[in-house]
């Protein structure tokens, strides 16, 4: 019995090695394309995420989305930015859902050495696609999630809306040898789809991709801990000039 014990280890850690090879190489590949498509004089800023994701079912068919989102940066030193989120969304079925929302977003800077903050409201149409698909022998399933999401866009002091589509996929890769934990990793791409006089520019907005690790402490409650790099353009000179290494902890309440 032992034996098989032993066996079954060494398979799992064989099949959990190429695994965890794959994504360091795309983590490298990622952050070398972003140092590549950066300017001499890219900015880079050390932030911590800490979002509060609330998902409550209403009916059998719709649901109730809570979002507090708080982003700290200049060296994790002040709150940069803060963005609530409320939502309603509609059950296709298992895996499809689609979903309508709210977003109120501050972003925090100091003018003449006074705080201010620059205020935006947002609504957004948003398709989301979540599965389970059977991965390796050793390993149940990987668990598949795919947003996107078309956003309209009220900034202070821009006259005009601004659209933006952007769309995430995501994959949970359940670890057996270490119960209620999962490999995480996600890449979310945001499109400017117009451009606004003194406002976002058309084009490539920013690009976030994440690694990490998911903890299901119980069914109602988990927590995800990682790295994302945030590459932002901000129409300076070149298409990436803002790099952003952001300790995120995302908290997870279903109820």
């Amino acid at each position: 019995m032992e034996k098989n014990d032993s066996c079954h280890e060494q398979g799992w850690r064989s099949r959990l090695k190429p695994v965890l090879i794959g994504a360091a190489v795309w983590s490298l590949v990622a952050g070398v394309g972003s140092e590549v498509l950066a300017s001499e004089n890219v900015q880079q800023d050390f932030r911590l995420w800490a979002p509060v994701f609330l998902t409550v079912p209403l009916s059998t068919s719709y649901i109730g989305y809570a979002e507090v989102n708080p982003r700290f940066g200049d060296d994790v030193s002040q709150l940069d930015q803060l963005i609530l989120r409320t939502a309603v969304g509609y059950k296709l079925d298992d895996r499809w859902s689609v979903w309508q929302g709210y977003a109120w977003n501050t972003v925090y800077y100091k003018a003449n050495d006074q705080p201010d903050f620059t205020g935006e409201q947002r609504i957004y149409q948003q398709l989301s696609y979540k599965d389970k698909f059977s991965f390796l022998e050793s390993f149940p399933f990987v668990k598949i999630l795919s947003r996107s999401r078309l956003e309209e866009r009220w900034i202070q002091h821009v006259s005009d809306t601004a659209f933006r589509a952007r769309t995430m996929l995501r994959a949970d890769l359940p670890l057996p040898m270490l119960p209620g934990w999962s490999f995480v990793t996600f890449d979310e791409i945001f499109v400017n789809l117009n451009g606004v006089s003194g406002g976002p520019e058309g084009g490539f907005d920013q690009n976030r991709f994440f690694i990490g690790f998911n903890r299901e402490f119980m069914k109602q409650f988990n927590v995800d801990l990682g790295y994302q790099m945030q590459i932002i353009n901000t129409r300076r000179d070149e298409m990436v000039n803002q790099i952003n290494n952001c300790i995120m902890i995302n908290f997870f309440i279903n109820l």
